[in-house]
């Protein structure tokens, strides 16, 4: 049975890493219900859950990254070979998922979690100065894009609230085979898989921008 694991929230700290000041990339789990709702356009800084927020709003929140979702047995596996124990919302997720194929989500797939919420992915993490800074591994940025396992980022189709122990169930898989880390491979190190991305039921369910990007590189 997939379920959340954890429900995290930012809190806000310097970012030494990155000209944005400060950075919400700090998250730390939380006890009881935490109310989930779409937090509108990019450029504001507001994400899914509440009491969270973006810092880089160029970068980050809006509706189409309004939550993050990581999966614990990564964690494990990165732990063990970082040498150092990882805890639930390092790698700035806000949902810790335990039992659940995240990187090999469908984009435009939809999860049911609890009894209220629908979520559907919508576009993979893509790794920044800031996440290699706060983990402190020198040459981050490049071993997490290899390891191609990046988790997901979801955009709200149905508000509610979201508690520690919920249960995930995928409700909706699209027809077609783009999941989360192929979606990765392309928009990173495998540029010959970007034509995948403009596929029907891909291309529906990716950040608006980023399918100006893809099209903007395929025509060159």
């Amino acid at each position: 049975m997939a379920l959340v694991h954890s429900v995290i929230v930012g809190v806000s700290r310097a970012n030494p890493w990155k000209g944005t000041g400060t950075t919400g990339i700090d998250k730390r789990p939380v006890s009881g219900p935490v109310a989930v709702r779409a937090p509108g356009p990019k450029g504001t800084g507001a994400v899914g859950l509440q009491g969270d927020r973006a810092h880089d709003v160029e970068h980050h929140g809006g509706d189409y990254q309004a939550v993050y979702a990581y999966p614990r047995e990564s964690l494990d596996a990165w732990a063990e070979r970082l040498g150092r124990p990882l805890t639930d919302g390092v790698f700035g997720e806000n949902l810790t998922t335990s039992s659940l194929d995240v990187h090999g989500a469908l984009i435009g797939e939809q999860w049911r979690i609890g009894p209220d919420v629908l979520l559907e992915v919508s576009c993979p993490r893509i790794p920044c100065g800031t996440f290699q800074g706060w983990m402190s591994e020198q040459g981050w940025i490049r071993t997490f894009t290899q390891a191609a396992e990046p988790g997901a980022y979801l955009r709200v189709i149905e508000p509610g609230a979201i508690t520690a122990g919920d249960e995930i169930t995928v409700t909706h898989h699209p027809e077609h085979d783009v999941s989360v880390a192929t979606c990765f491979r392309a928009l990173t190190t495998h540029s010959e898989l970007l034509p995948h991305l403009l596929h029907p039921g891909v291309a529906e369910a990716m950040p608006p921008a980023d399918l100006a990007q893809i099209r903007r590189r395929l025509a060159r």
